[in-house]
């Protein structure tokens, strides 16, 4: 949950064991550089909670997602997607020791061995990346396992499927996984810092996506990129809206709420894509992991059943150019 136990003294203390010493950080609330944990202009102040994460949203904001973040997390504790054993989260996304989630943790490690074989390497080129929705972190800690350095941004905390859940990566890294509670389109970094930012099917839950993918393309180096991957695509709107629906009233039916208390975007289009280079100058590198033959024959299969276009995931990149 949001409202998790703080460590209020000291810290000062606490802010410079916890956050890597050359990362520089601004306030989320009014975006002045901070030197410490408290901003001088606004006099928010970067809490410290029981488990080393950073809290840099501020109390507005956390009233804002408080409802969808109830609703999030009741949802996903239902469907499985948390274990107390380390050996959950050491496997994913390659393996669901809970057997739950199985079909979509096979996607999600398809899309990250892409990912991390063709885009992400080698080390050199991409040291630092920001890991955008980052949930329970094991996006995070596969990067570290392979030289990378990551910083985790989410707004769920909780121990379970939550920033709190990297607990189960501490023992096998030798430096822990720096965390921060924030929203995508107030990040509380300052300007360029990462060699690359990484939307983890996290994308399309942004309310919007301009807002959003600026904030990123700010804190990314020049010639550095942002990576949308795992975020469903559709060919028009109307299937996109109708997946809305039809989502909407199954959460109705299976746990009494449509989870939409927040306005997320939900699905890409080419359109989207489009209109998201016009407004940012941006170009979109795509590419197509291959997921298997039944996953491809999924439109095919939906046409002759005349049923709504199935989403389809890619990854899309947009390169920061200096």
């Amino acid at each position: 949950m949001l409202r998790s136990p703080l460590v209020h003294e000291p810290q000062h203390s606490k802010f410079n064991n916890v956050i890597p010493t050359d990362l520089l950080l601004q306030c989320t609330r009014c975006r002045a550089h901070l030197n410490g944990p408290e901003c001088s202009k606004c006099n928010f102040i970067f809490l410290i909670d029981r488990g080393g994460i950073v809290r840099a949203l501020p109390p507005e904001r956390v009233q804002h997602f408080s409802q969808f973040v109830e609703d999030y997390e009741a949802i996903r504790s239902a469907e499985g997607r948390s274990s107390p054993s380390d050996e959950y989260y050491l496997g994913l996304p390659y393996e669901d020791t809970t057997g739950r989630n199985s079909s979509q943790w096979k996607i999600r490690s398809k899309s990250f061995d892409y990912l991390a074989r063709h885009i992400v390497q080698p080390v050199e080129t991409f040291r630092t990346i920001l890991d955008l929705g980052a949930g329970n972190c094991w996006m995070s800690y596969r990067l570290a396992l392979a030289g990378h350095r990551a910083v985790a941004v989410d707004l769920l905390t909780n121990n379970h499927d939550g920033l709190g859940a990297a607990a189960h990566y501490s023992k096998y890294l030798s430096i822990p996984i720096a965390r921060f509670q924030a929203e995508n389109t107030y990040l509380p970094f300052q300007d360029e810092q990462f060699d690359a930012a990484v939307f983890n099917a996290s994308f399309h839950y942004s309310e919007d996506y301009e807002a959003t993918l600026r904030e990123a393309l700010r804190c990314v180096r020049s010639n550095g990129c942002v990576i949308v991957s795992d975020t469903p695509w559709y060919s028009c709107e109307e299937s996109g809206r109708q997946m809305i629906a039809e989502r909407q009233a199954a959460f109705r039916k299976r746990f009494g709420t449509a989870s939409n208390s927040v306005r997320s975007l939900e699905y890409l289009t080419d359109e989207r894509l489009r209109d998201l280079e016009k407004q940012l100058s941006i170009s979109w590198t795509t590419y197509a992991p291959w997921y298997g033959v039944k996953w491809a024959m999924r439109p095919w299969g939906a046409k002759l059943s005349r049923r709504r276009e199935p989403s389809r995931f890619r990854i899309y990149v947009a390169r920061k150019h200096g």
